[in-house]
């Protein structure tokens, strides 16, 4: 089965760089829409869902104010990530939230579907 990079765009009616970038790459920021519950020990961050689901990710590039990435450590792709960007559209001064994504090829709609719906939280979570 073939593996297909899955890149998306959000635009945010967002102005705040800090609300933002604090909403992708902070525990508390990332509760608000991504995850029930985050804890993180400098590079590895721990997501959980519900009462039973756990995922650690390890993050493997960060530059403040415009992304980060992050890789699942249970991921059997090693080369694999997932990366929350953040870029400035200078016409209107909102951001667009990129997602970078990898998924087989048959579950890659169910993927686009989950990241619509965790950005419309996003959105609403934090007004954007």
């Amino acid at each position: 089965m073939e593996r297909l990079k899955i890149h998306k765009e959000y635009p945010l009616n967002a102005t705040s760089k800090s609300i933002l970038w604090s909403a992708i790459s902070t525990p508390t920021g990332l509760e608000g829409w991504f995850a029930d519950r985050v804890q993180s020990d400098d590079k590895t961050v721990s997501f959980f869902w519900g009462k039973n689901e756990h995922r650690d990710a390890e993050i493997i590039a960060v530059r403040a104010f415009s992304f980060i990435r992050f890789r699942w450590l249970d991921d059997e792709y090693e080369r694999e990530y997932f990366e929350l960007k953040m870029t400035n559209n200078e016409l209107t001064n909102d951001f667009v939230l990129e997602v970078i994504d990898f998924a087989d090829e048959d579950e890659a709609s169910d993927l686009c579907e989950l990241w619509d719906s965790q950005i419309e939280t996003l959105r609403r979570t934090c007004g954007f």
